[in-house]
């Protein structure tokens, strides 16, 4: 049985304090300078005379590396706040993928001088942070890249290999209570407080009642693992020559124990139409269709899915517009997903769960 998710009692007066991790979502950014990350490369890999570049990061510092001699790769040093637990278990999932299934292209991880995965650093205001040196994907960002319904079928059904590769994975970190997972996503009700916008609030409100009523009572009947949780655009690079075919999987910043479904119900809700327009159930059951012919979906996924594509969206406009608030100076990356995150919440509004569930079916035989 999985475990029992303990959920505060609402109060709309801290609704921060309602979401799991709010403290470090909230935290101001931990930068690094170019002189530190240059001496701590000599320090523990050796590299003397390295090119840095800064990269942009949610809440880690990362910098891409041009050695003088050897391949490209990108340093990354943990948010202080961030635990060291936290931080392993993103580790330990690249280290079982490098053994279990090597042909996934995902980054991996350059040993230390002391063949280490990882270093703890004491950091001198007395925090603790976590450094790793990966290897650098080559490739073109999704989000630059022409979308074709060929694209999508294969992200589809690379979501669905890396699922299976992570069946049986486990970690102590990943049960802990992390603020982008949708098995809590009606925690995020308290933060629709600060959507202006009534019809919009009411949206979001409506999407959440479903998941409550729907998916809440039947989350124990789901298959559980470890996930990526982040399968969205920005996290997913392609071949320019062949711009329909996924080339790197980035970013296991977001990694939980947790339904497999929500894994799906992740990156389904970036492949609908950015302006909503379109057969957004349609769409859902197309990239469902993908990832069942390459793992087979059990029926009450297929029944849950919908829901929980419409309770991630909610979550995508909740926290994104909360954290904006309280970082303007990072609002164009916080909020780039939030306009189109509200039309496909819209056009999935007043799909009844009855042919939600049949079209999805239908579609995954």
């Amino acid at each position: 049985m999985p475990p029992t998710l303990e959920r505060p009692a609402c109060d709309s007066s801290d609704s921060a304090a309602l979401l799991p991790g709010a403290e470090l979502l909230s935290a101001p950014p931990a930068p690094v300078t170019l002189e530190q990350a240059q001496a701590l490369l000599v320090r523990h890999y050796g590299l003397q005379g390295a090119d840095l570049q800064a990269l942009s990061g949610e809440r880690d510092a990362n910098f891409l590396v041009r050695p003088t001699q050897g391949a490209t790769c990108m340093l990354k040093i943990s948010h202080p706040r961030e635990s060291a637990v936290v931080a392993d278990f993103q580790t330990q999932v690249l280290r079982h993928l490098e053994a279990t299934a090597p042909e996934l292209p995902v980054q991996r991880l350059l040993p230390t001088l002391q063949g280490q995965a990882s270093q703890v650093l004491d950091w001198p205001d007395g925090g603790r942070r976590v450094m790793r040196l990966f290897s650098y994907l080559e490739g073109l960002p999704m989000p630059q890249a022409p979308r074709s319904e060929a694209q999508r079928l294969q992200v589809a059904r690379l979501l669905a290999r890396l699922d299976r590769a992570l069946e049986g994975f486990s970690h102590p970190a990943g049960q802990l209570a992390l603020p982008w997972d949708i098995q809590r996503a009606d925690l995020a009700r308290g933060l629709l407080v600060h959507v202006g916008d009534p019809a919009r609030r009411a949206l979001a409100h409506r999407a959440l009642d479903g998941f409550e009523a729907r998916v809440l009572p039947r989350l124990g009947g789901l298959p559980r693992q470890a996930i990526h949780n982040d399968f969205n655009l920005y996290n997913l690079l392609v071949d320019p020559a062949q711009p329909e075919r996924p080339s790197g999987i980035l970013d296991f910043g977001d990694l939980v124990m947790a339904p497999r479904l929500n894994d799906l119900a992740v990156a389904a809700s970036y492949q609908l139409d950015e302006q909503g327009q379109g057969d957004a159930l349609s769409a859902i059951a197309g990239f469902a269709a993908a990832y069942h012919a390459e793992w087979p979906l059990h029926p009450l996924e297929l029944a849950l899915l919908t829901d929980l594509v419409r309770a991630r969206l909610v979550m995508v406009v909740a926290i994104s517009g909360w954290r904006a608030a309280r970082q303007p100076a990072n609002a164009p990356y916080l909020l780039r997903n939030n306009a189109i995150s509200w039309a496909r919440l819209q056009a999935l509004d007043g799909l009844s769960p009855e042919r939600a569930e049949q079209a999805l079916r239908l579609a995954c035989p």
